[in-house]
């Protein structure tokens, strides 16, 4: 089954998360340092399309990479001519007075249906408070009221503000990106899991299973590392309330599109037939509200 022929019979497989990249077009400051070097060139969706045939994959959500209106629209505008490409997480200012118009021009550009949520790189901002600023939490509000999602990149040092956060906006869709980036690594599990747990009853927050390839140790990971952070997850959140993402190509840091996948698939704790199809395609679809018609 091609990316592009989807069957009717199944819930479609959708990848909530990974980017596309030109490195002479933004200045993509988080890719500094000779570790990165293996992706630090162009990934579009030519680069895309085989890893998601070769994975069963039939569509995926575009999430920004830098804080630029530009490439949301340029994202919004390859959303419109890549069938696989189902929706776009872009960027705005939040701090911006002017940001409910920035966002009601998004949406009224050619492809503006497309555009589904929008993201900031909280984890970068020095005041780890940032998402409880007035500005901020302004800004928040005119996304809610364009109807669109909001996708919280976080470590475990922002999850106070992103709990507070979630707490002020009961009516609006909130998913927390990459478990909010655990110490895999390190093996250490009960301090994140304990920042965590009050998601539990905030029944308007997701999480995406994603990410974790990079916060493991990068040559020597294996899908056993995740187990106990992704089952913590889906405890906390239950199987409607998580979803599949690749962070690729990021994840070619530490391992291919198709190792990242069946990693996620082998560190899932039982789960039935619907509540799988939920977690790789059937939440991501009703949370960002996809038409993969």
């Amino acid at each position: 089954m091609s990316a592009n022929e989807p069957s009717r019979e199944r819930v479609p497989i959708v990848d909530a998360h990974h980017h596309f990249w030109t490195p002479s077009r933004h200045d993509y400051y988080w890719m500094a340092g000779a570790e990165l070097d293996p992706i630090r060139r162009t990934f579009g969706p030519g680069d895309l399309r085989p890893k998601l045939e070769a994975a069963g994959v039939d569509f995926t959500v575009l999430v920004q990479t830098v804080p630029s209106v530009e490439e949301t629209r340029e994202f919004m505008g390859i959303a419109g001519r890549t069938r696989f490409v189902a929706g776009v997480v872009g960027w705005v200012d939040l701090t911006d007075d002017a940001v409910g118009e920035t966002l009601a021009a998004l949406q009224s550009a050619p492809n503006g249906a497309t555009l589904v949520g929008i993201r900031h790189q909280v984890h970068d901002e020095k005041d780890a408070q940032w998402l409880l600023r007035p500005d901020v939490q302004r800004g928040l509000a005119a996304v809610r009221d364009a109807g669109l999602a909001y996708d919280m990149l976080i470590r475990p040092r922002e999850l106070p503000a992103a709990l507070a956060t979630a707490r002020a906006f009961p009516e609006m869709r909130l998913v927390i990106d990459h478990l909010a980036k655990p110490p895999i690594a390190s093996g250490k599990i009960d301090e994140w899991a304990a920042q965590m747990e009050p998601f539990r009853e905030l029944p308007h927050v997701l999480c995406k299973l994603s990410g974790m390839v990079t916060e493991a140790n990068w040559t020597s990971w294996a899908a056993a590392d995740f187990h106990p952070y992704v089952v913590c997850v889906l405890d906390i959140f239950g199987p409607e309330r998580v979803m599949y993402g690749s962070d690729w190509p990021v994840c070619l840091l530490a391992g291919s599109y198709g190792e990242v996948k069946r990693a996620l698939e082998e560190a899932l704790p039982p789960l039935s037939d619907a509540e799988r199809a939920d977690v790789f395609g059937g939440n991501a679809m009703r949370f960002y509200g996809l038409d993969v018609a």
